[in-house]
């Protein structure tokens, strides 16, 4: 279904009425079935690197579809460039900048008392499971490991997954039924090895973590030996969980790995990208499609069930593509993962509900991954939700052409990296000791021409704003 026109009598029309369905709704949630809510999490996933976003070398029927049955958001943001403190903001509805969390940890550092979400930090999740929502988690966590930071300490009744930042998507070494490429620097730059369906090579900064170590597949706090392919075992799980919770609102998150690394493809998959030549884009290839089979089966599931209209379904990215890493394309943005360039922090997003948020149609106004908590409370548990949110609800106006956005977004990074969008304006600074940065978004989206010089008093504003914010904010933690 293509966008209506946006001036259109007709357009204009429908706008009203899906909105005045939505306000009726508000007013008597009880003539209708308690919603739903459903967001999956694509890990690392560049922002041109799906075909609702313009790429035609990896087929992504699925999130396609996904698009055409909601709004495509062109300027969808998270909170961070990297995945940790993304899925901090996401999860708290909060800037995690707010309780000082501004860390990526890996490895043991998981661990650490300063990693994850603090014991005192409440998620929107705890209060739709005290509303008595049915709420799962499955996957990725990267939120801490201690009991008091687990997924079912924070609001999940139902958890599968890992609590670390990566994983081997199948059990190993050695590694059955994939094409694996990891990264070596005892190599010389720029060479590879291989040696059967692996591949070593110097391609990236750093050596393949020991993505495992201390960080099994768990089912709620059991390790469990008995998994296949992980993106598909992730999907396996939510669709039993999806299914089991039909009968009673529920809220699941379904928090992929894919695209991380490490490089992993299942053979099946990695032989149908054969018509992608370069080994490591067709490793990542057979991931990607892996993710939009699991969406599919999820959206699947959903449409079974006859719970598409009363289910929310958010799909959004936790940064950008770490591109030399992973050959994730961010284009036509700069920058990529770990950066606050539009690359970093601008993500493929996708909001779907049909018959409350319109078809087949784009947002351009700045949608953060905060306003999930801000947008789905109101809906679900009405007046009762008490959460602290710097995120805005957008159900009322997403994909409708009617609300013309000045909104401020925030950020702050370790090393002194920081940056602010206000309307179409932006400033980036990459590093405490690098200069500050001026964008004009709606006229250089890829942030290659710094106006900073010609617009001292624009670049000023900004910086106060973002000062103005940082006042409010404590310290940030440290892993030391």
């Amino acid at each position: 279904m293509l966008p209506l026109p946006p001036n259109s009598i007709v357009g204009r029309v429908a706008a009203g009425v899906i909105l005045a369905s939505f306000l009726s709704w508000m007013q008597n949630p009880a003539k209708a079935s308690p919603p739903n809510l459903v967001v999956i999490i694509a890990d690392d996933l560049g922002y041109g690197e799906t075909g609702m976003m313009g790429d035609d070398e990896i087929p992504t029927p699925a999130i396609d579809a996904l698009a055409r049955s909601g709004v495509r958001c062109t300027s969808g943001y998270v909170t961070s460039s990297y995945c940790s403190p993304s899925r901090a903001g996401f999860l708290s509805g909060r800037y995690q900048s707010r309780f000082g969390y501004d860390l990526n940890p890996t490895g043991d550092r998981n661990s650490h008392p300063n990693a994850g979400l603090p014991p005192e930090q409440s998620t929107f999740v705890q209060q739709l499971q005290a509303a008595g929502y049915r709420t799962s988690l499955i996957g990725k966590w990267h939120l801490g490991t201690r009991p008091s930071q687990v997924p079912t300490s924070k609001g999940f009744d139902r958890f599968f997954g890992f609590l670390h930042e990566g994983h081997y998507y199948v059990p190993g070494p050695p590694f059955e039924n994939v094409r694996t490429m990891l990264r070596d620097t005892s190599l010389a730059a720029g060479q590879f090895q291989t040696n059967g369906e692996t591949i070593r090579g110097n391609y990236a900064r750093i050596n393949e973590p020991a993505y495992d170590a201390g960080n099994p597949v768990l089912d709620g706090s059991e390790p469990i030996d008995d998994w296949k392919y992980l993106t598909d075992t992730i999907t396996n799980e939510a669709v039993e969980i999806i299914s089991q919770s039909a009968s009673s609102p529920f809220a699941t998150v379904v928090s992929y790995n894919a695209v991380h690394s490490p490089m992993q493809a299942t053979l099946e998959d990695h032989e149908s990208m054969r018509h992608i030549q370069d080994p490591q884009r067709r490793i990542f290839a057979g991931m990607l499609i892996a993710l939009d089979r699991g969406v599919g089966r999820i959206l699947e599931t959903l449409d079974h069930l006859n719970l598409r209209q009363e289910t929310l379904v958010v799909f959004f990215s936790d940064n950008g593509g770490p591109t030399a890493e992973l050959t994730s394309s961010n284009a036509p943005l700069r920058g990529g993962k770990g950066s606050l360039y539009e690359g970093g922090v601008r993500i493929p997003m996708v909001w779907s509900m049909p018959g409350t948020i319109p078809a087949g149609a784009e947002e351009n106004a700045p949608i953060l991954s905060l306003d999930i908590a801000a947008s789905f409370l109101p809906l679900a548990i009405g007046e009762s939700s008490r959460l602290e949110t710097d995120g805005t609800n957008v159900l009322p106006w997403i994909g409708r052409d009617t609300f013309k956005s000045d909104r401020t977004i925030w950020w702050r990074m370790p090393r002194g990296a920081r940056a602010l969008r206000h309307g179409k304006w932006k400033f980036v600074q990459a590093r405490s000791n690098q200069p500050t940065e001026l964008f004009n978004l709606e006229a250089d989206l890829s942030e290659s021409n710094n106006l900073s010089e010609t617009h001292p008093s624009r670049l000023q504003d900004l910086l106060a704003m973002w000062d103005t914010m940082q006042s409010e904010m404590p310290p940030a933690k440290t892993l030391k």
